[in-house]
């Protein structure tokens, strides 16, 4: 019997913890523009430290004995969320970037064995949030297929693919400055926006 390919999810959860911490930290540089709309719109949030737990992250995959106090910057991430009474769909999108940050931390502090697919999920959740909210389709079953063929949730389920192919290779420092690149994806976010001033 052929054994059947493995399903997306599948081979993300067969990674090594520290291809899966690559994965997550590509997809969570992919929401940060959202959130820094969020805060250039709204005057709200903190783009800048949530940039630099993310930068230290990537500076612990890149060098293992690196010493970070990594508990400490999930205390300075909790102060980066939105505010709980705003329902608006930039918080929620900006939420979704602190809360996969946050997953990531989670690894890096402990067990998490979910957290993959969690950020995963949140990033392809809010394309279709993103979709649902632009196309103002009420019939569900149409929505659905629209949702399914939408080049924003194509974007997104190939820039998943690529990250994916590209953890599944030999991690070293190359290749992590090459994962990053991916995913700040020339500062375009999950939904297709970007800040105005050419942010590096």
């Amino acid at each position: 019997m052929v054994a059947k390919p493995l399903g997306f999810y599948q081979r993300l959860q067969q990674l090594p913890l520290p291809a899966q911490q690559a994965f997550m930290a590509a997809l969570c540089e992919r929401l940060l523009p959202n959130y820094a709309l969020y805060q250039q719109t709204t005057g709200l949030g903190d783009e800048h430290t949530l940039r630099t737990v993310l930068s230290l992250v990537w500076e612990r995959l890149s060098v293992s004995n690196a010493s970070i106090d990594f508990a400490r910057q999930a205390e300075k991430l909790a102060e980066c969320e939105p505010p709980e009474n705003d329902e608006s769909f930039g918080a929620r999108r900006a939420l979704d970037a602190v809360v996969s940050v946050s997953a990531l931390l989670d690894t890096l502090l402990g067990e998490s064995p979910e957290a993959v697919l969690d950020v995963s999920r949140t990033s392809r959740a809010g394309v279709r949030a993103f979709i649902e909210l632009t196309e103002g389709e009420e019939d569900a079953q149409a929505l659905a297929l629209i949702i399914r063929d939408h080049p924003l949730m194509a974007d997104e389920n190939d820039f998943q693919d690529a990250v994916l192919d590209a953890v599944s290779e030999p991690i070293n420092k190359a290749s992590l400055k090459e994962i990053r690149q991916l995913g700040r994806n020339n500062g375009i976010s999950n939904l297709g926006l970007t800040l105005d001033e050419g942010e590096e």
